[in-house]
């Protein structure tokens, strides 16, 4: 299959995961508020906002990943892989600003709660709604980090780490929620108190997402291992000796690899540049066709 075929259907198949995500989000969505706010539960209504973040980040993935789809052209000369580097770190904005507003909205609670207020407690619609939501969101998690590897996407493993998130902050809302019922009235302060502990998880999730994001977007070099590695499948190339002054980077979700290599000065120029066409060759074929490979040839000139 040719590259630009190969790129539709991969944007293709990233569309069809991305909106089985999106129809549970809906789902839940509309379920969760609904429960959330029928059931008295600010834990749920917190968790229903980080549902409503998970729907528009499936919007945001779908707009971005068509995008980075796109062949290089006059004024994109490396592709446009890094606007699902953007969507990433714009996923990790909007789950930390999500974070905050759980967070602030359930201090407030326990707050009022420490000075007397009576707080309300949640309902049995409430808890049904964690309960269904941990099962869905765990599956989804689960359907989306396979296609995401398959797919080599980081958008789509943003977007399933924001699916386990949203399993996990379930998890807090229905202990919450729980132990707000089943231990009495006088332990309502549970329910605000979970949404805080959901806040703080995702912060965490967001701050992840941050790191890798913005490290792509800033030229972050590869892992020291990837290097290693990138150095010995260099050297392995007979009469290449000495790779040097490598410099790597990532372009959405594939690698750019700059290298210098010595050869014998003595070699014609033909073969000086065949050798060095193995070296871009070998190291496409381990890192993908559309790493970006330059090698700069540099004489051992003999005495």
């Amino acid at each position: 299959m040719q590259e630009p075929a190969k790129r539709m259907e991969r944007t293709r198949k990233i569309y069809r995961v991305t909106l089985i995500g999106g129809a549970v989000n809906v789902a839940l969505l509309a379920f969760k508020f609904t429960a959330g706010i029928v059931g008295h539960s600010a834990a749920m209504v917190a968790d229903a906002v980080h549902s409503l973040s998970d729907f528009v980040t499936d919007i945001i993935v779908l707009a971005f990943v068509h995008i980075s789809g796109k062949p290089k052209d006059k004024s994109h000369d490396y592709g446009h892989g890094k606007y699902e580097t953007l969507a990433l770190t714009i996923i990790g904005l909007m789950l930390l600003a999500v974070a905050v507003g759980i967070v602030y909205g359930g201090l407030v609670k326990i707050v009022a709660w420490s000075r007397g207020n009576q707080l309300e407690a949640p309902g049995m619609l409430a808890l049904l709604a964690a309960l269904i939501s941990i099962v869905l969101k765990e599956g989804v998690f689960h359907y989306t980090m396979v296609k995401s590897k398959q797919l080599e996407s980081q958008a789509l493993e943003a977007n399933a780490w924001h699916h386990r998130s949203d399993a996990l902050s379930s998890i807090g809302t229905a202990i919450g929620i729980g132990g707000a019922i089943f231990l009495g009235r006088r332990w309502a302060v549970l329910d605000p108190l979970a949404s805080v502990i959901v806040g703080i998880f995702i912060a965490k999730v967001a701050f992840d997402l941050l790191r890798g994001g913005i490290g792509d977007l800033t030229e972050q070099s590869l892992p020291d291992e990837v290097e290693q590695e990138i150095l010995q499948l260099a050297a392995s190339v007979p009469d290449v000796s000495e790779p040097h002054d490598l410099r790597t980077r990532r372009i959405g979700n594939h690698y750019a690899i700059e290298l210098h290599i010595l050869m014998d000065g003595n070699i014609t120029l033909c073969e000086a540049h065949d050798k060095a066409s193995e070296v871009e060759e070998l190291l496409r074929k381990q890192y993908g066709e559309e790493t970006h490979v330059v090698v700069h040839v540099e004489p051992i000139v003999n005495s």
